[in-house]
């Protein structure tokens, strides 16, 4: 990331002031230690793609609950195998019972999600308001649940990005079954980077709770 953000610099350098080159040759030769080592930048990376395929198929679920597409159960399969990764990868530090009871809470996530897009498609108000009623309810047992397992994860911190990610989801929903389509993919991306701040914080938490699987 810092060398992406030293090239990207550079490269604006050459733009802004293309006549001045010391600068550039400067950064050239110039290391920045990023304090990361190469574990944790795996780690780092496999909970981002972890998190991008969930906000990517639950996109997907929405849509084809809303438009009515043959692939719909099959895309809700693919979803809710996003929660047994997870726990593939949380079994190894916190071993399978801590692992699944996260697989079984954000399975629950997922599933009132499909459960609300429905209900608003039907026009069924009631039912939209006890699912999105659930749906919160699940986010607090889950920053709970966080919370308990990491020293290193705040309650209140997953909390408020939990409750962030179900609000941009919802409105997310709502401009697809409105048709409102630019403004849904301008929401996807913001859901997109939060969705990526979440997975950062989860293998920062991890990597400071199991230092020593980290070191060297």
């Amino acid at each position: 990331l810092e060398f992406r953000r030293v090239l990207f610099r550079s490269v604006v350098s050459m733009y802004i002031c293309p006549y001045n080159t010391s600068w550039l040759l400067a950064q050239r030769y110039r290391f920045v230690p990023t304090g990361i080592n190469k574990a944790e930048v795996d780690l780092r990376n496999v909970m981002r793609m972890l998190w991008e395929q969930h906000i990517v198929w639950t996109r997907m679920t929405i849509i084809s609950i809303i438009k009515n597409l043959p692939d719909e159960d099959l895309v809700i399969k693919r979803l809710l195998r996003n929660p047994l990764d997870f726990k593939q990868v949380l079994k190894h530090f916190y071993g399978d019972e801590i692992a699944s009871q996260f697989s079984e809470l954000f399975k629950s996530h997922l599933v009132i999600a499909a459960q609300l897009v429905k209900a608003a498609k039907n026009g069924d108000n009631k039912g939209a308001a006890d699912a999105e009623k659930r749906w919160y309810a699940n986010a607090d047992e889950i920053a709970v649940f966080l919370g308990k397992i990491n020293p290193y994860w705040s309650q209140e911190d997953w909390r408020t990005m939990l409750y962030d990610h179900l609000r941009m989801t919802k409105s997310e929903a709502v401009d697809i079954l409105t048709k409102n389509y630019a403004q849904g993919i301008t929401e996807y991306d913001e859901i997109e980077k939060q969705a990526l701040k979440m997975a950062d914080v989860m293998a920062e938490g991890i990597a400071k709770q199991f230092l020593y699987r980290f070191e060297g």
